[in-house]
């Protein structure tokens, strides 16, 4: 071949691959575009403005990487909603606004979409800081808003891509239908066959695969060995009725970490101090919640729980924990005269537990509590213990619905304290809703306080009112999203949120619907994540206030008083795990 033909032939080769190369590039422009065009312009704004309100702040501060998930699910769920109200428009056959309105109406929301994110990215820092500042946590110098940006766009793109391909199988399943029936039958159809599915396939392996591994993880948790003396007050001595490895992690902590006769002396004003006693039956100990109650009655009567001056009834968490912060501080105010006596129900966390199965706290204290009070209400009246019950978060509500009304007033126990009572407590929610008028949600106070008081990190109201024949402490912190946390708020501003707020609550928190749901929902699993007296972390001060309210418990002064106080400030914070 000439030289000449040779160079005209590579020549043309070239221009054919940068044609080819062109036309493949145009056709990922128009691609990119058409995908570009398919968003809802409405929903795009809509998702700007849930991104920027998702910032604000809410009960507890929040991590940029958290941040950024929460503002992934609030953009998403903006251009939902936007989309949804385009379809609604749509089916409703309202008039479209003319081009040029649709025109200066696309840059007016957009340029507030833009500035309110811009303001919002400014305050950041600052919103999370008004929440630090107020539970004692060093400030924060950036709320790294590029980092939890970038986050949230690649978490809303996710949940946005998930939902516009179920919406296609609705289409694509409308389109085959709608050969044989008409459109309005063919699309409701569609919508709920693929709806079915989703559900299905999220319920049946997504969340049960979750569930599964949450619940095996936690079980490996539960059976960790932990090695300690044998005692025969904590329940590991050989003549113990409970086996010790099946009381599980927490049962074990319990039993073997709790104050001994030394350390309470070494705070207590008198010299006739005793060992305290415990009882502790674990989820593995009896295959029913009857039989492990029996169990719990036997080992107490064992031990000699019914021969002291102070009988608690402790309802644990999800994961079987009781607080060293409750435990602890009745047994120094009573000099370690008392027993306490729990049942375990669950290894998966509180927050988990109230959405697989809230009722379990409920059946395992009702058990337990017939058990003990069965016993104790045929011993001789002078001379048997006066009996409380006890119990936090889901433990709460377990504890409050244990005793049975009428059983309570043919044979009165003494009283309870029960703090971080979960949302969906049937008895804190009805006292809260018929709170006296003049009181604040977070503080409630209920009729004249012979019966029922509510304490927080300050006080206890109301503090100078005579008390009937029995007492009962609520202790709820007006920062604990375990308490405050409600599916209403998607849609109505709740009553905590009004001034005037309780102490531990950012001035700067601002309700939006489906916004303020989120956020606070959000802070749900980061309950427990905060120091000591915020959030859901009940310090040894808030027990102490309501021990003394509801126990009485003599020979303190004012000094030996604030010396045990001190005592509690100074040693670590207890292990939640």
């Amino acid at each position: 071949m000439p030289p000449a033909a040779t160079s005209g032939f590579v020549s043309g080769g070239r221009h054919a691959v940068m044609i080819e190369a062109s036309t493949w590039k145009r056709r990922l422009l128009q691609v990119a575009d058409r995908y570009r065009r398919s968003f809802s312009y409405l929903g795009l704004s809509l998702a700007a403005l849930f991104f920027a309100a998702s910032t604000t702040p809410s009960l507890l501060p929040r991590h940029f990487v958290v941040q950024g998930i929460l503002s992934g699910f609030a953009l998403a769920l903006g251009y939902a909603l936007g989309v949804s109200l385009r379809f609604g428009y749509d089916v409703l056959q309202f008039r479209r606004p003319s081009v040029n309105l649709q025109w200066w109406l696309k840059r007016g929301v957009g340029l507030i979409a833009a500035f309110t994110i811009i303001a919002c990215w400014w305050q950041m820092a600052e919103w999370q800081n008004s929440i630090r500042v107020r539970m004692q946590m060093p400030p924060l110098h950036s709320a790294y808003p590029y980092r939890m940006a970038a986050i949230a766009l690649l978490t809303a793109a996710a949940l946005i891509t998930t939902w516009r391909w179920i919406l296609w199988c609705v289409r694509y399943l409308n389109g085959y239908l709608n050969h044989w029936m008409p459109p309005r039958v063919s699309w409701t159809l569609s919508a709920i066959v693929v709806g079915f599915l989703v559900t299905l396939i999220t319920n049946d392996l997504i969340v049960a695969k979750l569930i599964d591994a949450a619940d095996q993880f936690f079980l490996n948790v539960d059976r960790v060995a932990i090695q300690v003396e044998s005692s025969p007050t904590s329940g590991g001595d050989v003549e113990s009725l409970v086996d010790w490895e099946s009381i599980g992690r927490q049962g074990r902590l319990f039993l073997s970490t709790g104050p001994t006769s030394d350390s309470i002396q070494a705070t207590s004003p008198v010299s006739n101090v005793l060992q305290p006693l415990r009882v502790y039956v674990g989820l593995r100990s009896r295959p029913t919640v009857e039989e492990r109650a029996d169990l719990a009655l036997a080992e107490l009567i064992r031990v000699g729980g019914f021969e002291r001056s102070n009988l608690i009834v402790a309802t644990p968490t999800g994961t079987g924990w009781l607080d060293p912060s409750a435990v602890d501080t009745v047994e120094h105010l009573h000099h370690g005269d008392t027993a306490i006596v729990s049942m375990q129900y669950s290894y998966l966390p509180s927050w988990i537990t109230i959405l697989i199965d809230p009722a379990r706290s409920t059946r395992s204290a009702k058990a337990l509590f017939h058990a003990i009070y069965q016993h104790w209400r045929n011993l001789p009246k002078p001379t048997r213990p006066r009996l409380v019950l006890q119990g936090l978060s889901l433990g709460s509500m377990g504890s409050e619905l244990s005793a049975d009304i009428y059983t309570i007033f043919e044979d009165p126990i003494d009283g309870a304290v029960w703090s971080g009572p979960p949302f969906p407590s049937p008895n804190w929610r009805q006292v809260v809703r018929n709170r006296n008028p003049d009181s604040p949600e977070w503080l409630p106070e209920y009729r004249d306080g012979r019966l029922l008081r509510f304490a927080n990190q300050n006080q206890l109201v109301p503090a100078d009112a005579d008390w009937g024949p029995m007492r009962n402490v609520y202790i709820q912190h007006a920062s604990d999203p375990m308490v405050w946390f409600s599916p209403s708020m998607a849609w109505k501003r709740p009553d905590w949120m009004k001034e005037p707020r309780g102490p531990d609550v950012s001035p700067k928190l601002r309700w939006f619907p489906l916004v303020t749901f989120l956020q606070v929902g959000f802070d749900l699993p980061l309950a427990t994540s905060v120091p000591l007296g915020y959030g859901h972390n009940y310090s040894p001060s808030d027990y102490i206030r309501a021990w003394k309210a509801v126990t009485t418990p003599t020979g303190w002064d004012v000094k030996s008083m604030q010396q045990l106080e001190q005592y509690f400030r100074d040693r670590p914070s207890p292990d939640i795990l």
